[in-house]
């Protein structure tokens, strides 16, 4: 397992205690190393032909950094390495992982394809992006309808994915969720 980030600027660095942008400025990579413990690489060196599979966890750094959904939403634009590497994993046929916003990153690239994000519909006030779904289908995606605690496998596509914190559950359910992606994309490796 290696750990990858592009390095290039933030949009922004949010005071989470507060929930308020700082004004700092900070470097995606350097703030990966330091979730990592150092032990990261540039995205722009992985070699898709030294692994079996990749995933993307997913968050605001997703959002904000790997592509601008969080301004643009479905007009959004994908990191060049993001989209690169993606790119790659699915011309060598090799699986993919998205969990949290990250599904729509496949949504953005590959047309067709089928990917989860939760609930179309905000169930019981669980799902507050719930109009995610409804972005993905008109990208040209399907959106397939899971609770939080699964994952769905677009076969074809190889693409494996799972809503996890666009779902407001408890941490054990989301857990269980990511570890069913993590078992599926496996699977297909």
């Amino acid at each position: 397992v290696k750990i990858f980030a592009p390095n290039i600027e933030q949009r922004d660095v949010v005071n989470h205690l507060k929930g308020s942008p700082t004004g700092e400025k900070r470097n995606v990579l350097v703030e990966s190393a330091r979730l990592a413990r150092g032990d990261i690489q540039d995205l722009a060196e992985l070699k898709v032909s030294e692994f079996d599979a990749v995933i993307f966890p997913g968050g605001f750094g997703v959002a904000k950094n790997l592509c601008s959904w969080a301004v643009d939403g479905q007009n959004c634009t994908v990191n060049e390495h993001v989209r690169a590497t993606l790119q790659a994993f699915h011309s060598a046929k090799k699986p993919i992982g998205l969990c949290c916003i990250a599904p729509v990153l496949a949504a953005k690239i590959f047309p067709g394809c089928e990917v989860t994000v939760g609930q179309d519909k905000n169930v019981d006030g669980r799902f507050p992006d719930a109009e995610t779904a409804s972005a993905i289908a008109e990208l040209g995606c399907k959106h397939v309808c899971k609770n939080v605690n699964e994952s769905h496998v677009d076969k074809a596509n190889k693409i494996v994915t799972t809503c996890a914190f666009m779902c407001k559950a408890p941490l054990h359910e989301i857990f269980d969720g990511i570890g069913t992606m993590i078992e599926e994309v496996l699977k297909l490796a």
